[in-house]
């Protein structure tokens, strides 16, 4: 096969001054990558696995690069690879540069819109891109200029239909799966990055709303200052392959081909694996290197259907052999395309005058993030029947049944274990219903952690916006409930001593909501949590003094320190300020 000769160093100048004055500035990104590999450890004296090997190429603003290959090839890995998202348990190697220069490639410099849509359902699309300006925006930047920008945003990703509806959740109608997509890529981009990266963004959508998307894409690398944008995506349609104007093609974490999108039909054909006509080329290309399938192809191979097929095909299409995909490795290696990548990467690793803009992560002061977090869960938590509205009515229902169950105990002698129960039942039951609560707290710890990721904000602002938010709502619980048991039951009679039992009911339901978020960023599994949550809440009940006397419960381990770091015990104990003298001398002698 003719191999062409590399550019040259001035060529590829040329090529840069080209891009500057078709409208992209000085300070746009130009990635490269330069024998990257990534590899899994196996502790244990195992042997390791590996994920990349020894990948090179780079990525230019203007241009919007596809990263393909079939499952498990490491587009993925790839894709975190460069936005520098790669997990904790992998070892990486090789060099990536950003305008020539080594530099972690966090939120600073990079936008990343991940393959699953993350979002508030409550919230509409307009108020979803405004709270995430307000949070990443300069604090001296006015309403009515943050108004513009949103405007402009929703303008761009094709969102003005849907700007004021409810992106919907598990009892809200809500937009289609294109508009979230475009949704979620408008989130990245109101800070105008210079770098996007996206993780398969046609998952899961049609082939119209795939094609728009791709679009929207297209538009934003060539509009502005022209942006570097980068996405991995799994079996394009011809449509959308048309769009893009590099390409990455990847086969168990080797490159197969990297170029111009266009000439990679060319490549195939010259190495024995021409495209019929007619046929997507981005199917073509994943059947020659998907080797998946080896095993079955091997057990068919000389079955009258295979052979048939390989008559009437005339190729090896329908074979996707690991033979073939050596054979493009090797043929890749030796080719012009590769020699192209060289010289080009020796030239943006030597790039000296351009200065990259720094816009990515949260200009906006803490106490602006503070408001922003604080409205916005409060219209959440409003909006959401299930996060409050739900609970307050079962705690409502709970404290009439346990107050007519208990009504007007009295005084007596036989009343006082009765009372005691209901302390019990009040202090340990009740409060053990915000478990409910979990599933809305998986989903806020789901955007908590993906806009983390982003530097929208950190973690201090977040848990103190959340309990200023959801404070009310435990205090309308509590005080509810409070109101229903302690006029049925007939507590020890006064304003103070009603208020010290409703303090006393907000702060367990306080105590047993922050328990629920912890475990919820541990186990970010719906199932797992609600079993640690109970099992947690079940150990505080064993040892509160209620089922077991305190002086009766072994002093190592559930004495000292479980009964003494257990909310419910402090709450059981303040219930002999709120009975009869019987009952306050019963707590006494305990």
């Amino acid at each position: 096969m003719e191999i062409e000769a590399a550019p040259a160093a001035g060529d590829v100048e040329k090529g840069v001054a080209e891009s500057v004055s078709c409208g992209i500035e000085s300070s746009a990104a130009y990635l490269i990558w330069e024998e990257v590999t990534v590899v899994l450890p196996k502790f244990g004296g195992g042997p390791t696995k590996r994920l990349l090997n020894g990948l090179s190429g780079y990525a230019e603003p203007g241009r919007i690069m596809a990263i393909m290959g079939p499952s498990g090839s490491g587009k993925s890995t790839l894709l975190d690879s460069l936005a520098g998202r790669l997990s904790a348990n992998l070892v990486l190697t090789g060099n990536i540069l950003l305008n020539g220069k080594k530099r972690r490639l966090d939120h600073d410099f990079v936008a990343y819109v991940t393959q699953e849509d993350v979002l508030m359902g409550t919230l509409t699309v307009r108020e979803t891109i405004q709270y995430s300006a307000q949070l990443r925006l300069p604090s001296n930047i006015t309403k009515k200029e943050v108004n513009l920008i949103v405007d402009n945003v929703i303008s761009e990703m094709g969102l003005e239909d849907c700007a004021e509806t409810l992106i919907g959740n598990w009892h809200l109608r809500g937009i289609s799966g294109g508009e979230k997509k475009r949704l979620s890529i408008a989130l990245e981009i109101i800070t105008q990055p210079q770098l996007l990266f996206l993780d398969e963004p046609t998952s899961g959508l049609d082939s119209a709303s795939a094609y728009f998307v791709v679009q929207v894409l297209k538009n934003i690398a060539c509009g502005g200052s022209g942006r570097t944008i980068i996405c991995s995506i799994h079996q394009p349609s011809s449509e959308v392959f048309a769009l893009f104007d590099d390409l990455v093609l990847l086969s168990s974490g080797e490159t197969i081909y990297f170029g111009d999108a266009k000439l990679a039909v060319e490549f195939f054909g010259d190495s024995g694996f021409a495209c019929p006509t007619r046929r997507n080329p981005a199917d073509h290309f994943l059947r020659c290197i998907n080797s998946d399938f080896d095993d079955v192809t091997a057990t068919l191979i000389g079955s009258q259907r295979i052979n048939d097929i390989k008559e009437s095909s005339g190729s090896l299409v329908y074979l996707p052999t690991a033979e073939c995909r050596v054979r493009l490795i090797q043929n890749y290696k030796y080719s012009k395309h590769k020699l192209r990548t060289k010289a080009r990467i020796r030239e943006l690793a030597n790039m000296k005058d351009i200065v990259f803009k720094e816009s990515g992560g949260s200009q906006a002061r803490w106490l602006k993030q503070l408001c922003t977090l604080i409205k916005r869960s409060l219209k959440n938590m409003s909006r959401d029947f299930g996060y409050y509205w739900l609970r307050i009515i079962v705690y409502m229902i709970l404290s009439l049944c346990a107050g007519t169950v208990f009504y007007d105990v009295g005084t007596g002698h036989d009343a006082i274990i009765a009372r005691g129960a209901c302390g019990g039942f009040i202090s340990g039951f009740m409060s053990f219903m915000s478990i409910g609560g979990f599933p809305s707290f998986i989903e806020e710890m789901k955007i908590f952690e993906k806009e983390r990721k982003s530097g929208h904000y950190g973690v201090g602002v977040f848990i103190l916006s959340n309990f200023i938010s959801s404070f009310p709502f435990l205090v309308v619980m509590s005080l509810s409930s409070a109101a229903i048991t302690y006029n049925l039951v007939k507590f020890h009679p006064g304003f103070f001593h009603f208020l010290y039992a409703a303090i006393d009911l907000l702060s367990s339901i306080a105590v047993v909501e922050s328990c629920m978020m912890v475990v919820a960023c541990f186990v970010p599994n719906f199932t797992m949590g609600l079993v640690v949550g109970a099992g947690l809440l079940g150990i505080m009940m064993a040892s509160a003094g209620f089922f077991r006397l305190m002086p009766d419960l072994p002093k190592v381990f559930w004495r000292y320190p479980i009964s003494y770091v257990n909310y419910m015990a402090w709450a059981l104990q303040c219930h002999k300020n709120l009975n009869s003298t019987c009952l306050t001398m019963l707590w006494t002698a305990i």
